[in-house]
């Protein structure tokens, strides 16, 4: 996918570079999320004491509900938050390698650079050291600081603006999953949708599909160093 010359100049306007972690800062055909969706099916199985295939219609259903598995338990079934999040990301992340183009690309970027994830924040910065972009950003908002209200809710984007003192208009999201953009969008956020790399096919539920052609999707990649490059060109 390749990136027009003209790009940098639409970005000239953003202060604020927000990145989602889990497949956008490292790519979709890792085995991070695999490991950590293996994870939580094996809570689960603790929890109730059924089978996986049981047990993996009510994980993809709490999912897509409440944007994360864990609201789902949480509303459910009032499991404690911060066990969950220790035991599904107890992972090893030793299969991602430095990527340093990735850590130049982010570097160059002017002003600041933020993590909001549906994960940890422990899990963000073992995954962003692991890659060797940890330094790189001045702070993360997960789960926890947004109450453990998941994206795509608007209320946890505005909890988001006003912790971390962002101007919407003067921001830039990068997000994988297309419908974690509509409110960022909504807000006048600059929306940048992360595909996978072209010819790689990746397990994703079918509502995570996109085809970059929706209307709260600025901009589409599936390179996000060339495309940072290319935000910096000039």
């Amino acid at each position: 996918m390749t990136h027009p010359p003209s790009i940098a100049g639409r970005f000239a306007h953003i202060d604020t570079w927000v990145f989602d972690l889990d497949n956008t800062l490292y790519p979709q055909t890792a085995d991070l999320w695999p490991r950590i969706d293996a994870r939580i099916t094996l809570f689960m199985m603790r929890l109730f004491g059924l089978d996986a295939i049981s047990l993996r219609a009510l994980q993809k259903h709490y999912y897509h509900r409440y944007g994360t598995t864990l609201r789902g338990l949480m509303i459910e079934h009032a499991i404690e938050a911060e066990h969950y999040l220790e035991f599904v990301h107890d992972i090893d992340r030793s299969s991602l390698a430095h990527n340093h183009s990735l850590a130049e690309a982010i570097a160059a970027l002017p002003g600041r650079k933020l993590i909001l994830t549906n994960g940890s924040r422990d899990h963000a910065i073992k995954t962003a050291k692991q890659i060797g972009i940890d330094h790189l950003f001045e702070d993360i908002f997960d789960i926890i600081a947004a109450d453990f209200i998941a994206k795509p809710e608007p209320a946890t984007y505005e909890r988001f603006f006003d912790q971390m003192q962002v101007e919407p208009t003067r921001s830039a999201l990068f997000e994988d999953i297309p419908r974690n953009l509509v409110v960022p969008h909504q807000h006048g956020m600059t929306t940048v949708l992360v595909l996978p790399e072209a010819g790689e096919a990746v397990e994703r539920e079918a509502w995570e599909i996109a085809t970059g052609e929706e209307p709260h999707v600025d901009f589409v990649t599936d390179d996000l160093v060339g495309f940072l490059e290319g935000v910096t060109s000039l």
